[in-house]
């Protein structure tokens, strides 16, 4: 299946000369949506992932069906603020300035082999933050799942050598 025909290219959105690439039609698709889950689904077995890791929002919408499918647990990375319990959180580098990541402090048991899965990976900054929240609470990162790598932002760089597996590349 090419899952280019179920990805709307958005110019100049959210801000001038960005070229945004919106998932919501592949959502839309059930058969489009399942295919490229199981895509996912199928590299979570091959790196023997434990538990399912995702940055809101999209890393929810794509991490638990992959979570689901395999019958594994889903933990969530947040915003400040937005998890009841106590959280364990990372400051990371953004353009201009910077920007938080938590997760609850029992999301991730030591040892356990976590997938990151995203949307997207573009300029790498939010995947190597929960990378940094997985290790920090004895996680094993197993791996890194996309739906779409922005090629030219260098994602790839900022991540390391853990397998990484994207459905499409731009």
């Amino acid at each position: 299946m090419d899952l280019r025909e179920h990805i709307a290219i958005v110019q100049n959105f959210p801000k001038e000369g960005i070229s945004f690439k919106d998932i919501t039609p592949l959502m839309d698709n059930g058969e489009a949506f399942k295919y490229a889950v199981d895509q996912i689904v199928e590299f979570a077995k091959e790196v023997g992932a434990d538990i399912i890791v995702g940055p809101e929002a999209r890393g929810f919408i794509i991490g638990c069906p992959v979570a689901y499918a395999l019958g594994i647990g889903f933990a969530p990375v947040r915003k400040p603020g937005k998890l009841p319990r106590e959280v364990v959180s990372v400051e990371y580098a953004l353009e201009y300035g910077t920007n938080v990541l938590a997760m609850h402090k029992d999301a991730i048991s030591p040892g356990q082999k976590v997938l990151i899965i995203d949307d997207l990976l573009a300029t790498g900054g939010t995947v190597d933050a929960t990378i940094q929240l997985v290790e920090k609470l004895g996680g094993t990162v197993a791996g890194c799942a996309f739906i779409i790598e922005l090629t030219e932002l260098n994602g790839r760089e900022k991540i390391g050598n853990y397998p990484i597996k994207t459905l499409l590349q731009y």
